[in-house]
């Protein structure tokens, strides 16, 4: 039943990123897209006889896009299944930790020192700040937590997290009180956007989130234990700390990537591990790479919704996905089920 599961998954997937990519201002049929996919990536067949627009449309800017959506969900679906394994959270992630708080912090000063109107530098800097930013917070969070709390409790975790995401908050609220000007921008990069988005940042985050994807997997044992209490990981010989300490980075490093160059986009790295976890079971060899399929499958259509419910406008993606987030995030947390433990 689980080869059955993921078969139809996997084709699901299929269909959704061909009806992301062919859907648009102009209507681009699947056949084309293959074919424009498979002459311009290995040289295979040809483009003759499609419209002169059409493979110019898929290549360069409707498959870099949809192709980083999928990149993107997929990163912070990965990120959530761990955050809610190790920490025994059914509503934990890495955003609960202040990866977007400090994320949005380094994009704050990004915009507010003036470094936006510098030239290039929108290209590189910004994402790098962001990323910088959310990977010191998870940092600052984990220090923080062992200082209080030797064993490194989930619980405290969970709190220290909290406490320091609203105080980064509140420094970013007050940056942009005192910044008026340049607030805007900063709002329109925290609400999400797969706008104006190329190959580069494509080949940028895609072996970023393999590689992540791959250390998480390598941990799939030790998730498995974990979900089950930190007393039977410790009677196992499970380093507890440093199994967390590892797996935590790499849960806010992918994170961070992912958002460094998008925005803020959430409530994808809670739902899509739920769905998974229902479907397939309690086995990370399964949820972790689920979860990317999943997670990226719901991002590709939530871009799609973006950019073509007000088309020739376009809504932020971010919208989009808390639309539907949302109120999955209030189910989870309500439902009885839902309390428990990071297996509901």
């Amino acid at each position: 039943m689980s080869k059955i599961k993921i078969t139809i998954s996997l084709a699901v997937l299929v269909v959704v990123f061909l009806v992301a990519v062919g859907i648009g201002s102009t209507n681009i049929h699947p056949g084309e897209i293959l074919r424009v996919i498979l002459y311009r990536s290995v040289g295979i067949g040809d483009i003759g006889g499609i419209s002169n627009n059409n493979p110019s449309i898929v290549w360069y800017l409707r498959l870099p896009r949809v192709l980083l959506a999928f990149i993107v969900g997929a990163a912070l679906a990965v990120s959530g299944a761990i955050m809610q394994s190790v920490l025994r959270n059914p509503l934990a992630s890495s955003f609960t930790l202040g990866v977007s708080s400090g994320a949005s912090l380094g994009a704050a000063l990004f915009f507010f020192t003036g470094l936006a109107s510098v030239f290039l530098l929108p290209i590189s800097f910004l994402p790098v700040s962001g990323f910088a930013f959310g990977m010191l917070t998870i940092v600052l969070v984990v220090v923080m937590a062992m200082k209080m709390d030797g064993s490194l409790s989930n619980n405290t975790i969970i709190l220290v997290g909290m406490i320091l995401s609203l105080f980064i908050n509140s420094i970013t609220t007050l940056l942009m009180a005192l910044q008026r000007q340049n607030a805007q921008q900063l709002i329109f990069w925290q609400m999400g956007s797969f706008s104006g988005q190329r190959w580069s940042v494509v080949a940028i985050l895609a072996p970023i989130m393999l590689v992540g994807v791959l250390l998480a997997l390598r941990y799939h044992r030790e998730l498995d234990i974990m979900t089950f209490g930190e007393e039977q990981a410790q009677l196992i010989g499970i380093n507890m700390r440093r199994v967390k300490w590892v797996l935590l980075i790499i849960a806010a490093a992918i994170t961070g990537s992912a958002i460094a160059f998008v925005g803020i986009i959430g409530f994808v790295d809670l739902a899509a591990p739920h769905v998974v976890r229902r479907i397939f079971g309690s086995r990370h060899r399964l949820i972790i790479p689920l979860s990317a399929v999943f997670g990226g499958g719901f991002m590709m259509l939530c871009d799609l919704v973006a950019r073509t419910v007000i088309s020739p406008g376009e809504l932020p993606v971010g919208v989009v996905s808390a639309l539907v987030g949302a109120p999955f995030f209030a189910y989870v947390y309500f439902s009885k089920g839902g309390r428990g433990n990071a297996n509901a």
